[in-house]
This record gives structure tokens, sequence and C-alpha cells, in this order.
């Protein structure tokens, strides 16, 4: 199946020379777990222009250093091509700013959250019997790094993966045509220990040193690109 990948972000200009873009890691990701899926981007945020949701087989969003709040050129021509995605049933995903847009464009409220950066590899509950996660997992170890949050989900989308820092960091939403995630599932170990250090000088040093800490924890990415990969092809 052919996955169109709408690119709203780059690679922090700090780390432009040390690690591959977005599109790359989204294509490892997808060659390991997402057998038979073929990727095509369009980076929106070198103002591409949006296909015909309509004419797309499945679409994902990746994550932005932009917030849904601003007034970029782009923001508004995105929330109505995810309005008209979702009505015609296209399947769509949603990574990081990608879950923000989608519950942003479809009645839910996103903003920059009070408990400030999520960094490093946060564990989050799984809810049980969803259909795309192997039977018994209950728990995921996924690097994110964010300060939004969806605080208040849209109405016809249920929570699938939280914990206490981020309580709807997975939503999939009635009709199943979208399933969205705020952890990072594309990203390798090491740009997530970089994108940690950049963020050095805005958050506390004992914040760093937890978010590098965490990172010891063993990775479950692969059971939520497998998931990703399993809703896709369905």
């Amino acid at each position: 199946m052919n996955l169109t990948i709408l690119e709203t972000g780059l690679v922090p200009e700090p780390l432009r020379g040390r690690f591959r873009p977005y599109s790359e890691m989204f294509s490892a990701m997808l060659a390991r777990h997402g057998a038979g899926i073929t990727p095509r981007f369009v980076p929106v945020i070198e103002g591409a222009p949006l296909p015909d949701p309509e004419s797309l087989q499945a679409v994902l969003i990746t994550g932005s250093p932009a917030g849904v709040y601003d007034p970029l050129p782009w923001m508004d021509p995105l929330r109505d091509f995810i309005r008209r995605a979702h009505q015609s049933g296209t399947k769509m995903v949603g990574i990081c700013f990608g879950h923000q847009i989608i519950a942003d464009a479809l009645g839910g409220d996103v903003r920059k959250s009070e408990k400030g950066w999520g960094l490093g590899r946060h564990v989050y509950e799984v809810a049980p019997d969803h259909p795309h996660f192997v039977p018994g997992v209950e728990r995921l170890a996924i690097a994110c790094s964010h300060q939004d949050q969806v605080i208040a989900p849209p109405p016809m989308a249920k929570v699938v993966l939280r914990n206490e820092f981020a309580p709807n960091a997975g939503l999939a939403y009635a009709g199943g045509n979208i399933l969205s995630f705020q952890p990072h599932p594309e990203f390798e170990d090491d740009y997530s220990s970089a994108l940690i250090d950049l963020r050095r000088g805005k958050v506390s040093e004992d914040t760093i040193e937890v978010a590098h800490d965490s990172m010891k924890t063993r990775s479950d990415s692969a059971i939520l690109s497998q998931a990703i990969s399993r809703f896709l092809t369905s």
C-alpha cells in the first residue's frame, strides 16, 4: 500500500550534520516494520501543496517544532486536509505534532503543557484489547520530546496510550481510520539523546539527567511501529 507522509518539521539545525532527515527515519522504520508499505513524502514545511486526501490510501503526519497555535501559512490548509481525510475515511497516523494537529483539527484542545518538557524514554500504559497492539502488552517505553500536549481529546477519540505526564498520549478515533501518538517510534536512541542535550539551558540540569537516565530503559519502539503498520495495512 502507498503511504503519503506529510513532512511538517525538520531535524533541528544544530543536529543536521550528524543525523539523517525525518523522511529517512520514517523510511527506515517502515523498512523494518512495515512490510508492503511504500512511503511518498510531501514536504509541507517547505511549501509543497497538500494532495487531495480522497485520492490517497493512507497518510502519516510527522513531528514538527511548530505548535498548532502558530500562525504558519500551511497550518489551516493542513487542518482542512485532516477534516476532509476524516470525512472520506482515509487512514491517518499522527506522530507528536501530527498527533496534536489531528486532535486540534477535529475539536480537541492542544496547548503548551504546564508540566514542561517531556524528554527521554517515557513509559506508557496501553489500553487493553486494542486490535493493533500485541495481546498482553500492557506498557510501552518510547522516546519523546515535546512541550505541547493534547489536553482534551476530540469527542470521537478514545485514549489508547497514556501516562501521568501525558494522559492523552495515544488516540484511536471512531470510524477506525485515525490512530495517533505523542511519542516517536521513528527515533533512534542516539538522536533522542542528542535532543535531550539540545534542551540544555531551557530545562534544569536535573531534568536533563533524569531524561538521559531514562534512555537506559529498553525501547519498545518496534512494538509501536508494528502496531502502526498493522493499522495501516488492515
